[in-house]
């Protein structure tokens, strides 16, 4: 990755204008919660050996001051606020993707904590893979909250049947993921106005990543800690709009290949059920599987109101 001039802290405070390539460009999307820019801090932290970076955080539409957060932290990172009309996150990314200097963007959002170490584990994955889309691993920063728990417990499952193995994965969130800047921009970004909302806007990112003939890399050595704060009635929104994103994806898949390559690959329901009980015990598991089992609910929901809604995308 070529030299680090952000190594020390006569470099971290250098313009970031003055910054020479190669780069790493983060692009954190926002959206009415500045208090939940808890990545900066991190991103801060990320050690004397971390390759250099660009930070630039996208306020989708919010509204509210964002300056008063990112001011004291711009003597530490090179720092770029961008607005854009609200348009959801994948509009957001894309933004930042337009704006962003460096080789190999890197993607996270306002409520994760990359651990230090975290850019110089992608930087080393990309070095080996250049031309692969990159994943890391995503733990629940919050264990006490049983709806993050849930929730990140079914990305879990998810993973290990996607991504059983490493170098010839299939799909990676998009809260702690990188590839290389051209091959983004040559796919055309996210597809914003297809994935609106914050779901499947990933997943069909790295099914078209694939369709070009490239490849996904999953790292377990970059790692980001995800601070959602859910409540039932947002675990359910959550998953409600899952659903929604699942059955765009689905119309996606059928325009581009047909009808017969829209018959998504469903996960087994009882295989996502059991999935906790076989990796933990007790009170807990038994909990952890309830609350699966009412995302799917939840999700087949979501999949039927957007299957219902005349105004969707077909």
């Amino acid at each position: 990755m070529g030299g680090n001039p952000m190594s020390d802290s006569s470099a971290r405070r250098t313009p970031g204008a003055l910054i020479q390539p190669p780069l790493i460009s983060v692009i954190v999307p926002t959206h009415r919660r500045p208090k939940r820019l808890r990545c900066l801090r991190a991103l801060a932290d990320q050690g004397p050996d971390c390759p250099a970076f660009e930070v630039l955080v996208v306020d989708d539409g919010g509204g509210l001051p964002l300056e008063p957060v990112l001011a004291p932290l711009r003597d530490h990172l090179a720092l770029t606020l961008l607005s854009a009309p609200h348009g959801g996150p994948a509009a957001a990314r894309n933004v930042g993707i337009a704006a962003a200097r460096g080789t190999l963007l890197a993607f996270t959002d306002d409520d994760c904590l990359p651990d230090p170490g975290w850019l110089s584990a992608l930087a080393i994955c990309h070095a080996r893979r250049p031309d692969a889309l990159i994943g890391g691993r995503t733990l629940n920063a919050l264990r006490h909250n049983a709806y993050a728990s849930a929730s990140q417990t079914l990305v879990d499952a998810v993973y290990a049947r996607l991504n059983a193995d490493p170098e010839q994965a299939r799909f990676f969130a998009s809260n702690n993921l990188a590839a290389p800047a051209e091959l983004v921009r040559a796919l055309g970004g996210f597809d914003a106005a297809r994935f609106p909302l914050a779901a499947a806007e990933d997943r069909d990112l790295c099914a078209r990543w694939l369709e070009a003939g490239h490849s996904l890399v999953h790292t377990t050595q970059a790692v980001v800690r995800h601070a959602h704060d859910l409540t039932l009635a947002g675990f359910w929104r959550q998953h409600l709009a899952y659903g929604r994103g699942a059955w765009r994806y689905r119309v996606a898949l059928a325009q581009r290949h047909g009808p017969a390559a829209a018959q998504l690959a469903l996960f087994p329901l009882h295989e996502l059920v059991r999935y906790p009980l076989r990796h933990a015990r007790g009170c807990p598991a038994v909990r952890t599987s309830a609350l699966i089992l009412l995302s799917q609910v939840a999700n087949a929901f979501g999949y039927l109101l957007e299957h219902l809604d005349p105004k969707r995308l077909d």
